[in-house]
């Protein structure tokens, strides 16, 4: 049987992708992730910052899961929609982090087919459940501070079971259509993919197809989800910043702004490198690879980081219950 090579050159690397590679439908049967496109030289020291932000991460949120079911007076929609947004995280940082730094460590670009799908599949339906869970907090905070004395009877245990069922039924289904799609094309130009991990638009760019169903459908999940969770988000915040202005007392007004400020702050930290990726995979073919492939990374590696720390340090419960924990 006769095998031809295609010779690709991505940089100054050479790689070859024989037929006897790629099953019937002309599927792959790997795929090579290059890591930061440019900065390969780096990758080492980039993995350092990288290794450090996955072992905080794990720690942190283990910690938040730990304390909230230890403590029978943390079971409160607040602190269960915490325990839902660590447990996203662990699972965000666990799907991406031990493969990149295998490319950082060891070289080890390869990926099988099946394997990259599942991990797009994670990526982008954890990431929709996150935005769902900053949804649910924010409506939460919303009825504590506007609705105080009716917080215990509107945000039920049955409520919270409900919400919390939606946010992750909304984020599985939804991304449901991306490896399937993704699998259906064929791929019989290249298997590198100048990402260090298996991102939908990265993918589905090296098809020789056109994509414009899937192009279409991930724009359609970003508008139903991020615009949507962003909007009542922003109307949630602006009820409860108006909440806070009527407060009395100065000193009322700056606790209750701090415990939301906090929240902003996750919030925002999710949102602008997602929206700049998003952005920048459709719009921004004039911003350097190496620079847009580092922002998507901290995209799924800060939030995962940064919401423990937040949380913990803001929230006077669990910061009284890691230092309680740390003393014995």
């Amino acid at each position: 049987m006769h095998e031809t090579q295609l010779l690709l050159r991505v940089g100054n690397l050479p790689y070859f992708m024989s037929d006897s590679n790629t099953t019937e439908r002309n599927h792959p049967s790997t795929f090579l992730l290059l890591g930061i496109p440019g900065l390969e030289a780096a990758h080492v020291w980039i993995s350092i910052p990288f290794c450090i932000t996955y072992i905080l991460s794990i720690l942190g949120n283990i910690t938040i899961l730990f304390i909230v079911k230890r403590d029978p007076s943390l079971h409160e929609p607040m602190y269960y929609f915490l325990c839902m947004l660590a447990t996203t995280d662990l699972v965000l940082s666990t799907s991406t982090l031990p493969k990149m730094l295998s490319i950082f460590w060891l070289n080890s670009r390869e990926i099988n087919f099946s394997a990259c799908l599942t991990q797009m599949y994670f990526i982008h339906s954890f990431s929709a459940i996150e935005s769902g869970i900053f949804m649910a907090m924010a409506l939460d905070r919303y009825v504590a501070i506007c609705h105080p004395l009716r917080h215990s009877t509107i945000l039920t245990n049955s409520v919270v079971t409900k919400i919390s069922l939606a946010v992750v039924l909304r984020g599985g289904v939804l991304v449901i259509p991306y490896p399937f799609l993704a699998r259906r094309y064929p791929y019989c130009r290249t298997n590198v993919i100048p990402h260090s991990y298996c991102e939908h638009i990265a993918i589905v760019k090296l098809a020789c197809a056109d994509i414009q169903v899937s192009s279409y459908y991930s724009l359609s999940m970003a508008i139903l989800v991020t615009v949507m969770d962003v909007f009542l988000i922003s109307v949630s915040y602006t009820q409860i910043l108006k909440a806070i202005f009527g407060l009395p007392t100065k000193d009322a007004r700056l606790k209750t702004f701090g415990t939301c400020g906090s929240h902003l702050c996750s919030i925002l930290a999710f949102y602008i490198p997602s929206l700049f990726s998003f952005l920048t995979h459709r719009f921004g073919q004039n911003v350097a690879l190496h620079f847009h492939i580092l922002m998507a990374n901290i995209y799924l590696l800060l939030p995962p980081m940064l919401n423990p720390i937040i949380y913990g340090v803001k929230t006077k419960q669990i910061r009284d219950r890691i230092f309680r924990l740390f003393s014995r």
